[in-house]
């Protein structure tokens, strides 16, 4: 990257970040595109890298598999992790009493589409590893994982069995279980503390080889599972203050005071 792109990055770090907390973010998006056609794909990864990770998140949550972003493609996978906790901070407090499956289900799609925006796998095991890699990352992904349970015990069982890197096979034809299997790839550790963070009673994936859900998702039950509701609290509980933040940058950014 040229020594002119390098100085022309505040600006538009600065720029990209009043675009989204306007609520403009097709020209936030428009002058990425513009940055990416002058001065690379390089010089935006440093300006998302950049930017307060709630402004991110507000950025990132208005697309998703179905929507070609700039951002999606090129957001470095440290700067998704940390965005990731600021979601549960634009989530309505009715909707998660009401319709909390239809948030996870959103998240789904938000976590899909930056995972699979390329065919690059490195970058996607990147982007696994990071965003799992916190406390709030691995309460994201239990999210996810709470919209099919049984599945992901499932898969579980055949990954505890066989190990992540063969094919694993399941009864399930649900979009979640690629999902899975794709991160206890990228990361043994991450896979783990997702599933914990859905089935907390359990020290490692081990100890849930033997357990059966009761095929009524509404049956009384003695084993433990968080469930979708219970999560989205957690992970709104865990929302980082921003003023506790280390800066990313020595630079003022644009909406220090979101969500604060």
């Amino acid at each position: 990257m040229s020594d002119e792109s390098k100085s022309n990055l505040p600006a538009l770090t600065k720029q990209v970040g009043e675009l989204v907390l306007a609520g403009s973010l097709q020209h936030a998006e428009e002058a990425l595109s513009q940055a990416a056609d002058e001065h690379g794909d390089y010089a935006v990864a440093e300006v998302l890298s950049t930017l307060p990770p709630q402004v991110t998140a507000l950025h990132l949550a208005g697309f998703d598999g179905a929507k070609t972003s700039v951002a999606t493609l090129l957001v470095p996978p440290k700067a998704w992790a940390e965005s990731l906790a600021y979601l549960a901070a634009t989530w309505p407090d009715d909707m998660i009493e009401d319709d909390p499956e239809r948030i996870a289900e959103n998240l789904f799609n938000h976590i899909h589409g930056i995972v699979y925006a390329t065919d690059d796998e490195d970058r996607r095991h990147d982007l696994l590893a990071e965003a799992t890699a916190t406390d709030y990352g691995a309460t994201a992904f239990a999210i996810v994982w709470s919209l099919a349970p049984r599945e992901i015990l499932e898969v579980a069982g055949e990954i505890n069995n066989r190990g992540p890197h063969i094919n694993v096979h399941t009864t399930s034809d649900s979009d979640i279980v690629p999902l899975a299997v794709d991160l206890a790839k990228a990361s043994e550790d991450g896979w783990q503390r997702s599933l914990l963070e859905l089935f907390p009673e359990y020290r490692n994936t081990a100890d849930l080889a033997d357990v059966e859900l009761p095929d009524d998702p509404d049956e009384e039950t003695e084993f433990q599972q968080r469930g979708t509701r219970e999560l989205l609290y957690r992970l709104r509980k865990q929302v980082p203050s921003v003023r506790s933040l280390q800066r990313r940058s020595g630079r003022r950014s644009m909406g220090t005071d979101i969500f604060s």
